[in-house]
């Protein structure tokens, strides 16, 4: 490695710290995706979605943290942060007015563990009507 030169010691006293992977951490609410266990969506959250796939992952693994998009209204994380309670392990919201994320609520351990579908797999959707059996509004209407 080389020395810090003076323009080093500027630019960091500037900028601050140079940070590794700044875009993936602003993703996954501060962490690195390789700590994640569960990342849920915004949408998930609002539907309060996701508490069983998490109490399972909290319980398999320790020392966890579970970090909440303090950008979403406090209400939808009311069954996140009574499991939280539940299980005795600690929350954050976590609010950055410079970067968004996709998600509403991550899991995270203090250490790497690299698992690789950390996403809520979504229940398959009912298949669609056949053209067939849909009627439109005229045909209602008129009885047809």
């Amino acid at each position: 490695m080389s020395k810090k030169d003076v323009d080093d010691y500027l630019q960091e006293g500037i900028y601050g710290a140079k940070e590794i992977n700044p875009d993936e951490k602003r993703k996954y609410l501060g962490t690195y995706r390789e700590r994640v266990l569960l990342a849920l969506t915004q949408a998930q959250v609002r539907g309060a979605k996701g508490l069983k796939e998490l109490e399972t992952a909290i319980d398999q693994n320790n020392d966890v943290q579970l970090l909440l998009n303090g950008d979403m209204s406090f209400r939808f994380f009311k069954p996140y942060r009574d499991l939280s309670r539940k299980k005795k392990i600690n929350y954050t919201s976590i609010a950055n007015k410079t970067a968004t994320s996709d998600y509403g609520l991550v899991l995270t351990s203090k250490h790497a563990v690299d698992k690789e579908d950390i996403f809520l797999k979504e229940a398959a959707a009912s298949p669609p009507k056949d053209k067939s059996e849909k009627k439109t509004w005229w045909k209602k209407i008129f009885g047809l």
